[in-house]
């Protein structure tokens, strides 16, 4: 049997045991704007935009324009009003309870013309934008670097898996710091299931907007498959609430999580613009802000570790990137963002001195000690119903492992014993152990490998 003294990896439960809820900071309400002026935005692009959603989705109240644009009445009086002036949009009336709740608006036909037009330039047609400053300044508020990871946090989310406390500590101060981190080690031992926890370890919250107006151009930064929105707690604000109005343009959310792997390329990592669906969309670190930003199996990618790397050196040095528009505009954006690189080859293998210094956290993750390889075994044999027995666990050890000098890689054991219930199904009965079995399964993993 090897001696190995690499450090512990986790183990794969079946359901990580539930967690209490995460403390949220309270981010401070946004007023909402009561003018054209206090949305930061250009009057003309706002009717534009009431016009694209008026040629969407047809007839509307003002309560209906308000939901979609998230802005409130106060702010569309003057924009409708100038729209009715130059015979873009007219006024109808929809029921018959004689107040203002039965009018809708409708476009007429040159400012159904003129909408069309503007969306075969820019198809977007959702919630008003904020400017870029004010994202900015938001971001940074809600910096990365506000996470603040305990032991005892750690302990709450990682401590049922089967991972040495050196190892916790690595990763609690690399999250602290807010720099990047690289995991490394070799192949199946838990780089990537480790690197997708750290997201539970994500206290907090942060507010972000639906969409970012750069020169005259709107970019959708909002994804709910990476941002979990959160409600406000509450009752809504009754008639004596003298509260100001929340701006309905920016939300509250979880702190995001990003994983990319093998499909991830350079020019992912750039601003684009769609042709089909004449939409800008948002590269995917710029939506991790306030989170972690994963690149698993980096090696992998179809350009170079080096290529790839090269592109972080400025935004993780200065906390900025830059993109550019369409038009050429280049400009900057906030890059508050842990970047997890994730890799089976060792970081001077991938990069050159001038990047690994900006690496703030080099971690290795190796092969399992022999205690932590039997419970790993143990809690597999346990999520999978097979009763466990220690002589047929030291037979794997001694017969199987030991003569093949096989590192005790955790990932080891799930699929070993995945392999010995596949054949129970097969054969009709319950899964059981035993050394032709565990032969028979060691022989299919490992066979030609």
């Amino acid at each position: 049997m090897p001696a190995d003294t690499a450090q512990a990896v986790l183990s794969r439960p079946a359901a990580a045991p539930a967690q209490p809820p995460l403390p949220l900071k309270g981010t401070p309400r946004k007023p909402a704007p009561r003018t054209v002026e206090e949305t930061g935005l250009p009057f003309m692009f706002l009717t534009e935009l009431l016009g694209k959603l008026l040629a969407m989705r047809g007839q509307l109240r003002l309560a209906e324009l308000s939901a979609l644009s998230k802005l409130p009445p106060s702010v569309l009086d003057p924009l409708l009003t100038f729209m009715r002036a130059e015979k873009l949009c007219e006024i109808g009336r929809r029921g018959s309870s004689g107040t203002d709740a039965d009018l809708y608006y409708n476009l007429t036909e040159s400012g159904r013309v003129r909408a069309l037009d503007v969306l075969r330039r820019d198809a977007y047609a959702g919630p008003a934008p904020v400017p870029l400053a004010d994202y900015a300044a938001q971001v940074q508020q809600d910096s990365v670097r506000h996470i603040g990871i305990t032991r005892e946090r750690m302990q709450q989310v990682m401590g049922h898996l089967v991972i040495s406390t050196e190892l916790l500590g690595q990763l609690g101060a690399a999250l602290n710091s807010g720099r990047a981190m690289f995991v490394h080690g070799p192949a199946g031992s838990g780089k990537t299931y480790l690197a997708e926890r750290l997201r539970l370890l994500l206290q907090g919250e942060i507010t972000l907007p639906y969409a970012l107006m750069v020169d005259g151009a709107v970019i959708s930064l909002y994804d709910p498959l990476v941002h979990s929105m959160i409600e406000e707690g509450g009752p809504p604000p009754g008639m004596f609430d003298r509260r100001a109005p929340r701006d309905q343009r920016w939300l509250r959310s979880t702190r995001p999580a990003v994983l990319t792997g093998g499909e991830l390329t350079l020019d992912m990592l750039d601003l684009r613009f769609d042709t089909g669906s004449r939409l800008y969309l948002a590269p995917p670190h710029l939506k991790a802000n306030g989170g972690v930003f994963i690149i698993d199996d980096l090696g992998r990618q179809r350009c170079s570790p080096s290529e790839l790397m090269n592109r972080w050196i400025v935004p993780m040095d200065r906390h900025l990137d830059f993109l550019a528009l369409q038009s050429g505009y280049k400009f900057p954006i906030p890059f508050d963002v842990t970047v997890v690189f994730s890799s089976n080859l060792a970081p001077a293998d991938l990069a050159d001195a001038a990047f690994l210094r900006r690496l703030g956290y080099k971690i290795h993750v190796g092969a399992l000690t022999e205690a932590q390889y039997q419970r790993v075994f143990q809690q597999q044999c346990e999520q999978l119903a097979i009763p466990y027995a220690e002589e047929h666990f030291r037979y794997l050890l001694d017969q199987l492992h030991g003569p093949q000098q096989r590192a005790l890689m955790a990932c080891y054991p799930r699929d070993i014993l995945g392999q010995v219930c596949d054949l129970a199904r097969y054969q009709g009965c319950t899964p059981q152990l035993g050394r032709p079995v565990l032969d028979w399964a060691w022989n299919n993993y490992f066979t030609g490998a």
